[in-house]
């Protein structure tokens, strides 16, 4: 059985809160697992579009990318949930080679290969 690691979130706008402080305001996303086996791997919600997050950078167009964060899993009251401690992960394999990307293959207007 998987366990999840963290909760992943977008954040998609700010408010003030009652004493006046400016809040961050988060939807989750998704989770980083991990197997039994200690691999670990990213679930995307279905619905998630990373272009439907807005731009709160203030860079504008220029922008090119959005920030996942990554928040340690809390129950329904905010707690962190009490589990058994976490396992140290296992020795990691020797990375395999990298291998540079084979060239991609550029289209104009009138040569769309479908």
């Amino acid at each position: 059985m998987a366990t999840k690691l963290y909760d992943l979130a977008v954040k998609t706008g700010e408010y003030t809160d009652g004493q006046g402080q400016q809040k961050g305001r988060w939807q989750n996303v998704g989770a980083v697992m991990q197997n039994n086996d200690g691999g670990k791997f990213i679930m995307l919600a279905k619905w998630f579009n990373p272009a439907g997050v807005p731009d709160l950078s203030g860079k504008g167009a220029t922008s090119e990318s959005i920030l996942l964060s990554m928040f340690e899993p809390k129950d329904k009251n905010g707690q962190a949930p009490a589990a058994a401690p976490r396992q140290a992960a296992p020795a990691q394999r020797p990375a395999a080679p990298r291998q540079a990307p084979a060239p991609q293959q550029q289209y104009g207007d009138d040569d769309i290969p479908f």
